[in-house]
């Protein structure tokens, strides 16, 4: 017991040892539910960023570190142990723990990028949504007036997120009413290469007055 605890603490074990007690930590924060934690953190996984680069994106953040770290602590532990029993010193002893915390951290990375696979085929992957799906759905006009070459209208989504889009009015439906800002409007068509929707009056859904219709 008493070689584990002198490997742990020892160079270059101690390092990972360090990050080691930070992640435990962390985890130990998620199961007893602290609030300022989120165990969800992901970074950048549709951007390519750097976590994607090393090969840990599409998981959340700290589960893929958290392995990375472990793995990479539970091989430095090894060196360190292994050297221990060799019994090197000064110069080549501190050259060879360098080698073994570079080999350590790389061999945790790929070992981290094995484990991940089965974790990110298991977690769904969120569908982006198509402008094309906007296509039947209602918006809201942020400009004074919509009309052929002008016009900007607020849409949401089906997970409640909301954008800006660019709107247009064909010139023959102009006389059904007017669209100013505030109004509700139905987005009957989108153009992929102009990338705008048409945009029309709401269709009343109020059955005809039959006085109306009598006169």
């Amino acid at each position: 017991m008493s070689g584990f605890v002198a490997a742990a603490v020892g160079f270059p074990a101690v390092l990972l040892s360090f990050m080691l007690v930070v992640v435990v930590g962390y985890w130990l924060l998620v199961l007893v539910g602290a609030d300022f934690v989120d165990a969800d953190v992901d970074t950048d996984a549709a951007d390519g960023g750097v976590i994607n680069t090393i090969g840990l994106g599409g998981v959340p953040l700290m589960v893929g570190l958290s392995m990375w770290i472990t793995l990479s602590w539970l091989l430095a532990m090894i060196g360190t142990i292994v050297l221990g029993t060799l019994g090197t010193s000064g110069g080549i002893d501190v050259l060879l723990r360098v080698a073994v915390l570079v080999v350590a951290v790389l061999g945790g990375l790929l070992l981290a990028r094995v484990v991940v696979v089965p974790i990110r085929r298991a977690i769904p992957q969120a569908v982006e949504p198509r402008r094309s799906d906007f296509v039947g759905r209602t918006c809201v006009i942020r400009t004074g007036s919509v009309s052929e070459t002008f016009g900007q209208a607020e849409v949401t989504s089906d997970d409640g997120s909301s954008a800006i889009v660019q709107v247009r009015r064909p010139a023959e439906m102009l006389e059904r009413g007017p669209l100013h800002s505030g109004s509700e409007a139905l987005i009957f068509d989108y153009d992929p290469e102009k990338e705008i929707f048409w945009v029309d009056v709401v269709p009343s859904t109020q059955p005809p007055d039959p006085l109306t219709e009598e006169h």
